[in-house]
């Protein structure tokens, strides 16, 4: 069929769509290349009215198309905001694919009937002679795939028969190089918005558009997914197929209003180019329309009640088990765990504000798009670490897979290699770390300052941090000492008071200073977290880190020195991009939104100008702004630095050996003691074992409330052993004991029955052994930390 036959409405229509289902999930409306597999690419347009004119039941009507997007790998999560419906989403997935039609349904028409009275789209058609001016002109971004595999099929025609050509002596000029060339005459369709922006652009099948109101409405058509709409969303494949109608307006139905005419110009006079396209909203990785806002959010609170439900079936549970039993508190605790943890088998959450489920740590790595923490990287941090003299060998954390995923760690290791001046181990042979303390001699220390530094935080919820707390920063303060690099440590008291403060009019002064307290004194609670910095930092600086080498500041206090770069990232990240990261809605406080511009500022060393600018006093002067930062986290923490890696070349000069790109180290979630999913939690005492508890609370806690991975008799447990990945005492063993040969010694007993670890009585001691003396010696430390200590460590200075 020619161009000229393809009814105009279709064309109208295919264009409106082919922005529209871009804007509704998030993503670009095409690619610019197709040199990487990371590409949006709108398929092939099927041109279905031709055959289902007369079936589809339509008065006036039956036009119909079908085309589709490909969203990639990983349930479409690379290119895409929005979450898209997916194929193991159980009996919630029909809703959901339901309600994401209706959202794009409504989108489409809301632009037609807006069309008149608006305006708030306006249309152009754009001529050119040839398919390769409009190429040089906007680039492959106006193909879909169809377009673009003929184009690539004609120009190997043409060069072959050029090629003949040349070979007989004859002079033939390929089409796609000669100035009327490339396929003949076409035109291309673009949709703007009412603020000038870019909403769709398409090289049209048809020769003509029609003004949007002539379109009537949009019908997705969606009753057989194999032949109509669909959506398949997987690890492997993401792509939302559309079919759609094109119904026209009865006569009855017009309102007269003033229709926006198509504009007709030449192509080449546009200013429309291949680098206002690339900067504009349509290319970008954020939902443009408030329908698809409405669709994520209504996602989000699906999630929000099926974990409600969950909870409360868990309750139920629980009281009926407490009701009938009349066993022992810890035999109560373990069955209530066990009944839980079956519950929430298969719902797994993980967000920067929750953590529930069973965790599926390879999941998670292939959801989040981090990578695996091979044993080879392993080796790489052992040679800038152990092989240069600075610890005696890697971390248990590191050995026993603890920490699990990064970004870009080989490339901190590169750094790290540089400066040392060492070549990384081989590729082949063996990768296994050292898992004994070597006697290696220190190596010439390099005189110039380390080219990374390390960021961690805690945000100051409660005066007492539990050992969960603890892990992050065990790992952070024995980083620091293997590196012998700078750290920073944020105490996020802003972000604490901004989801948790409380205002009561009541505590506001007034103006009599009673009782002592100030007159002018605010109503709600800011103070409060302010002063849980202090108590928290006490906790933070007792895990031993290095003092000169190491700043530890209140968001409060020190803002002000990072608010060049939140600005910037304020700027370089949307209202959008930030909800679809995080799931606020309209509700949240603009406080929310912002903050994670202020989580991100001290991944870049210019937010520290005094702190890491300084020298080494060797002469060497450092330059912050071009120095890799290195973040020790828990996974639920990156969706922040996502975020942030997205934008970071914005903020630094472009010989940043990141480009800006903060490097992350994941550790996997510390299981609290009623069972070893999920994560530990202040919010419930006798989930977590806290720093200030005494000996008798710790053995307590652990032996009436540590779930078990045992048998319930004495019999059975010689027969069978225990399930070491679910019993917390074992898990809590392989954090906190040093000791290798021992911990596979208990794991060996506890899991056949026998010997002198065969029973969970025996594993809890140990573990409250253990524990004693961590706390103990944390304790001991602690109580030397005094608010002038603090202080110090909290003063802007030159830590290099």
């Amino acid at each position: 069929m020619s161009s000229s036959e393809v009814p105009p409405e279709i064309s109208t229509a295919h264009l409106l769509l082919r922005g529209v289902l871009p804007a509704f999930i998030g993503c670009p409306i095409g690619s610019s290349s197709t040199s990487t597999t990371s590409t949006v690419r709108p398929s092939a347009f099927q041109m279905t009215y031709r055959k289902e004119l007369p079936k589809l039941g339509i008065p006036n009507g039956g036009l119909s198309g079908k085309f589709g997007y490909n969203l990639g790998k990983r349930f479409g999560g690379e290119l895409a905001s929005l979450s898209v419906p997916k194929d193991d989403d159980g009996e919630s997935r029909a809703a959901a694919v339901e309600k994401f039609w209706v959202g794009l349904e409504d989108a489409a028409n809301r632009l037609i009937q807006s069309s008149s009275s608006s305006k708030e789209m306006t249309m152009k058609r754009m001529e050119f002679s040839s398919e390769e001016e409009a190429l040089s002109k906007f680039g492959e971004v106006i193909f879909d795939a169809g377009q673009l595999a003929s184009r690539d099929k004609r120009i190997k025609k043409e060069l072959k028969a050029a090629k003949e050509a040349k070979e007989k002596g004859e002079s033939v000029v390929p089409a796609t190089t000669s100035s009327s060339g490339g396929g003949g005459a076409v035109s291309v369709g673009q949709l703007s918005s009412s603020d000038s922006q870019l909403f769709s652009l398409s090289l049209l099948h048809g020769d003509n558009l029609v003004p949007l109101s002539s379109l009537g409405r949009i019908k997705i058509l969606r009753e057989n997914p194999k032949n109509e709409s669909n959506i398949v969303c997987n690890k492997k494949k993401c792509e939302v197929t559309i079919k759609f109608c094109v119904v026209p307006p009865s006569s009855s139905s017009s309102d007269g209003g003033d229709d926006a005419a198509v504009v007709v110009e030449n192509g080449n006079n546009t200013e429309l180019g291949v680098t206002l396209i690339e900067g504009s909203k349509a290319m970008s990785k954020e939902i443009r329309l408030e329908e698809g806002t409405n669709y994520e959010l209504w996602t989000q609170q699906m999630r929000v009640e099926a974990m409600s439900t969950l909870s409360a079936t868990t309750t139920v549970q629980e009281e009926e088990t407490a009701a009938s039993t009349t066993t022992a508190e810890a035999t109560v605790d373990n069955t209530q765990a066990k009944a839980a943890a079956a519950a929430a088998a298969d719902d797994m959450v993980v967000t920067a504000f929750e953590v529930a489920g069973s965790i599926d740590y390879n999941k998670l790595i292939e959801q989040f798009g981090s990578k695996e923490l091979t044993p080879y990287l392993l080796r790489r941090l052992e040679n800038v670490t152990v092989k240069q003299g600075t610890v005696d060998r890697l971390h248990r954390f590191l050995r026993r897979e603890i920490f699990f995923s990064h970004r870009d760690i080989e490339k901190i290791c590169e750094l790290l290699e540089k400066w040392y001046g060492v070549s990384p181990p081989p590729m082949d042979g063996d990768h296994d770390v050292e898992m004994t303390t070597t006697t290696t001699a220190p190596a010439n220390k390099p005189t110039s300052p380390c080219p990374i530094y390390l960021y961690t935080g805690r945000g100051p919820s409660s005066a007492a941090m539990h050992l969960g707390h603890l892990v992050p920063f065990l790992f952070t303060a024995w980083l620091q000492k293997a590196f012998q690099c700078p750290l920073v440590i944020q105490m996020t008291d802003d972000e604490k008071f901004i989801f948790k403060g409380e205002y009561t009019s009541e505590n506001s002064g007034d103006g009599t200073g009673a009782n002592g307290l100030d007159p002018n004194r605010t109503g709600d609670n800011l103070d409060y977290f302010a002063n849980l910095t202090t108590e928290n930092a006490k906790d933070i600086i007792a895990c031993d880190f290095i003092p000169d080498k190491t700043f530890l500041f209140s968001d409060l206090d020190y803002v002000g020195r990072m608010y060049p770069n939140i600005v910037r990232i304020w700027k370089a990240v949307t209202v959008n991009q930030v909800n679809g990261v995080f799931g606020f809605d309209s509700s949240a406080n603009i406080g929310k939104t912002a903050f994670p511009a202020i989580q991100a500022a001290p991944s870049f060393g210019s937010s520290f100008p005094n702190v890491l600018g300084g020298g080494n006093g060797g002469g060497d002067v450092a330059n912050p702004a071009t120095l890799a930062c290195l973040i020790p986290c828990a996974i639920d923490q990156d969706p922040y630095f996502r975020l942030t890696r997205d934008i970071a070349h914005k903020l630094v000069p472009s010989h940043h050996p990141l480009q800006g790109k903060p490097s992350l180290i994941h550790s996997k979630f510390f299981p609290p003691l009623q069972g070893a999913q999920g994560k530990m939690s202040s919010s419930d005492a006798n989930s977590a074992i806290f720093l200030t508890d005494t000996f008798e609370d710790i053995e307590r806690k652990i032996k009436q409330h540590a779930f078990s991975g045992g048998q319930d008799t004495k019999k059975k447990q010689e027969e069978l052993g225990a399930n070491l990945d679910v019993d917390v005492s074992y898990q809590w063993l392989r954090f906190f004991l040093e000791d290798d040969d021992e911990l596979i010694r208990i794991g060996k007993e506890y899991g056949s029955g026998s010997g002198e670890h065969w029973s969970t009585g025996k594993v809890k001691a140990k573990l409250v052994a253990v524990l004693k003396d961590l706390v103990e010696e944390h304790q001991e430390r602690r109580n030397a930390v005094t608010d002038e200590v603090v202080k110090q460590w909290m003063t802007e200075r030159c830590i290099l």
